[in-house]
């Protein structure tokens, strides 16, 4: 056990990880003290079955019993499980940033459309062993969850309501409105990562350093390994030219917030300086059409010149009708389509890996992290057929994986982050990885630094 170094009359303080960890999904970190607690993150399990199953077990605390949720960036891995928070009765603040409160209106009610969605179809085709199949949670829970959100800037110290802990947003890139959430509670500075962006995203801005931290909960989705070095832009033109020859179609799973913006922004790179071919161009998801537009409203968010921003938007056609986006599954002529979700686990991009995969002229082209468990995953690890909608669809496919593209950290920008932190923490908790990239991290981390770190169990309990 962790044991503080303080007088003996310091108030207790403890840290329980109730998700995110051996896995990068599901994050939820608790913290206790004297009968209070915060929780941070509260994020979906998402992938393998046995994950996903985590999801309708009842939670290690009452939720009725939290007091408030701080949340570090809107990706339903941190925050898919809030309706269902509420509607086991959680009723305090969920704190965030401006932009996290948005994202997260556009992602939670997608969710709850797809699990209203999925269980209509379940119950209609008797395709079920549930009787009858439910959503975990449903719109009116979002609706109500949504009330709850109370947003801050980043950089300004928030005191959390009845004297709580201290709340401190620093801008985690990754992501729009996604923070490092520094905690001073008890004498005790404990900071959590969420998810660290790149450094020099052609999008988001630099993550921040922290100047301190007594405990730090860090991220190590690729703690023990780097990203591809070179040029997306350049990568992406030889994908597209070798498809188009082959007068294919080019299919992007791509993640609605983020990912889409980013691609968006390297088509656009390539359109302006005449190396994109005179095709269509798609970005066929509702949710992606949604976050693009955020940021307009989100300027300062972002590194994006507005007339930049403008230009790669206008270059793409938008489709919100479920009729345009059969039209495009059924053309066949070359073309760019974009569509969620990232990691092929449900949406538009479902029908568009039907009517592609199995041609090899085409090209399926991924652009982050798959999770274990996912189609996304599947198709990367070379999988030959996947299953939709009950049927097995061949990957005839070429399939390309743009891991260059990750908004994510990868070790060495994890390392170097962590580098500039002042004053050294006592333990570090490495957390939402996989078991191999959290130990790998865990051992560099005392290899460079001398920090002593820790992988945490599910539900292990920490004294601080």
């Amino acid at each position: 056990m962790v044991t503080g170094d303080g007088p003996e009359s310091r108030t207790d303080l403890t840290l329980r990880s109730l998700g995110g960890v051996s896995t990068v999904t599901g994050s939820r970190h608790l913290l206790e003290s004297a009968g209070r607690r915060i929780l941070v993150d509260c994020g979906l399990f998402q992938g393998v079955k046995n994950l996903r199953e985590l999801n309708w077990a009842p939670l290690a605390v009452d939720p009725a019993a939290i007091d408030a949720v701080v949340i570090t960036h809107a990706h339903l891995d941190h925050t898919g499980y809030l309706p269902r928070l509420v509607r086991g009765g959680f009723r305090g603040p969920i704190v965030s940033t401006a932009a996290t409160a948005a994202v997260s209106d556009i992602i939670l009610s997608d969710s709850a459309r797809l699990q209203e969605r999925d269980a209509e179809f379940l119950n209609r085709h008797h395709a079920t062993k549930h009787h009858p199949a439910l959503p975990l949670y449903d719109s009116e829970d979002v609706r109500r969850t949504l009330e709850l959100f109370e947003t801050h800037p980043f950089g300004r110290e928030v005191t959390l309501p009845d004297d709580g802990p201290v709340v401190t947003f620093r801008r985690a890139g990754h992501i729009l409105g996604a923070a490092t959430v520094d905690v001073w509670w008890e004498g005790r500075r404990i900071v959590f990562t969420g998810d660290l962006g790149r450094f020099d995203d052609p999008v988001m801005l630099q993550p921040e350093p922290v100047p301190a931290a007594d405990y730090l909960v860090m991220e190590s989705t690729y703690g023990d390994r780097e990203h591809a070095r070179g040029d997306p832009a350049d990568t992406l033109a030889e994908i597209i030219d070798s498809t188009v020859d082959r007068s294919g179609t080019v299919v992007i799973p791509a993640f609605a917030v983020g990912r889409a913006q980013t691609l968006l922004y390297h088509l656009w790179q390539l359109r302006s300086t005449g190396r994109l071919p005179e095709i269509p161009v798609y970005l066929d998801s509702p949710m992606a059409i949604n976050a693009s537009e955020l940021l307009r409203t989100y300027q300062n968010d972002h590194r994006l010149a507005p007339e930049v921003y403008e230009a790669m938007c206008a270059m793409a056609t938008y489709t919100r009708e479920a009729e345009e986006s059969m039209k495009i599954s059924a053309d066949r002529e070359p073309k760019i389509v974009m569509s969620a979700s990232g990691m092929a686990t449900g949406g538009r991009i479902l029908h568009h890996l039907k009517a592609f995969a199995p041609d090899p002229r085409n090209t399926i082209v991924l652009t982050g992290y798959q999770v274990p468990g996912t189609r996304g995953r599947a198709i990367a690890d070379g999988e030959r057929h996947i299953r939709i909608h009950g049927e097995w669809i061949p990957v005839n496919a070429q399939v390309a994986n743009m891991k260059m593209l990750s908004a994510h950290a990868d070790a060495d920008e994890l390392i170097r982050w962590a580098s500039q932190i002042g004053t050294a923490p006592r333990r570090v908790f490495v957390v939402h990885g996989e078991p191999q990239p959290a130990d790998t991290m865990r051992l560099r981390l005392d290899r460079q630094f001398g920090w002593p770190a820790t992988v945490p169990r599910m539900n292990q309990r920490f004294d601080l």
